[in-house]
């Protein structure tokens, strides 16, 4: 392979995730599965259509196709990839950290992404998986009503896995998985993920207590995909997933965690070309006024907090307000250039 990126930042998907060389032995977890040989027999492999569905369904097709990428950012992600490790990924609200992950996807015909929204409350069980036990507890009693012995066939029926716990199913290739604001989460959080991080496997215990009857069970996939197998009520990861950590910077992660991850930082940059490229892919019919536009963006960022979004928000505005009341750039600037960073005032 002449060039060692698997990921270029490119807007055609390829198939070049299969050049991916093999991971370090510390981070291959097929290699660790227990009973590799009878596992294999349960990798899930992603149809054609399953892999090209994801990252290009509704909305997330601009994001996705139209994500413009440097140098830097192309080799943090290549980085993540080859070393099988997570990707946080720091910047301002609006710089493309999640929008990163769709791009990846899309070029690499990984599938749709897992997301995870995170909050305070959030916990690792939340990620993981689901279970409805009030669900089995019913078909329990309604089959002891009709005579039966009050037992469950299919306990795969009432599991759900979430999107961390779709993420370390043995899927064939990597799927995309965003945690998105960890920097919001209880602090006990990015811990907890470490262990999952560095094993790749999970145990689901309402499994594991049925294993002697049920060994093997098909569960849920938080994107509502074809089922996964699941052994002895553990949940073991094939290849480790590609996972974007985003965080606005609201606080600091501990050494262990910082050190387990690759790191990479966003920011909405004066790189003028950079904002012209962003601005042709969301907005192809955009017209010379747009340099204008971008010009008043990039004096505006020297001063305070902005987001790309902002600037696509006012090209767009100023290209479709037609009329003799058409605000100049001075009125927009006002309207939608308002940094990020400063308190609206209240009347």
């Amino acid at each position: 392979m002449n060039d060692w990126r698997i990921y270029r930042g490119e807007a055609a998907p390829h198939d070049d995730i299969g050049l991916l060389p093999p991971p370090p032995p510390w981070r291959d977890f097929a290699l660790s599965a227990p009973d590799r040989a009878e596992d294999g027999h349960h990798v899930t492999e992603l149809t054609p259509e399953e892999r090209d569905a994801g990252a290009d369904s509704g909305r997330r097709l601009p994001r996705a196709a139209a994500y413009h990428v440097d140098a830097r950012t192309v080799e943090a992600v290549n980085t993540a990839l080859y070393l099988r490790r997570p990707l946080l990924v720091t910047g301002d609200p609006g710089v493309g950290k999640s929008s990163l992950a769709h791009a990846v996807a899309r070029e690499l015909r990984l599938g749709r992404v897992l997301r995870w929204p995170v909050n305070s409350r959030t916990t690792l069980r939340d990620g993981l998986y689901r279970y409805d036990s009030l669900g089995r507890l019913e078909e329990a009693g309604v089959n002891r009503e009709g005579g039966g012995t009050g037992t469950t066939g299919d306990l795969g029926r009432f599991v759900r896995l979430g999107p961390l716990g779709t993420a370390l199913a043995p899927y064939a290739l990597p799927r995309v998985l965003v945690v998105d604001e960890i920097d919001k989460a209880d602090i006990d959080l990015p811990n907890d993920l470490l262990d999952v991080f560095e094993e790749g496997t999970f145990e689901i215990p309402e499994l594991s207590r049925a294993a002697d009857a049920h060994p093997v069970v098909e569960v849920r996939p938080a994107d509502d995909g074809r089922r996964v197998t699941v052994r002895h009520g553990v949940v073991h990861c094939h290849t480790f997933p590609f996972v974007i950590l985003t965080s606005n910077g609201e606080r600091d992660f501990p050494p262990a965690f910082l050190r387990r991850c690759v790191r990479l930082h966003l920011s909405p940059g004066a790189d003028r070309d950079r904002l012209r490229a962003i601005v042709r892919a969301h907005l192809p019919t955009a017209d010379e006024d747009a340099d204008r536009i971008i010009e008043r963006f990039v004096q505006h960022a020297a001063t305070g907090e902005l987001a790309v979004d902002q600037l696509l928000n006012a090209v767009y505005f100023m290209g479709h307000a037609v009329g003799q009341d058409v605000p100049d750039m001075e009125r927009v600037a006002d309207l939608i250039f308002q940094h990020l960073n400063t308190t609206v005032p209240t009347e």
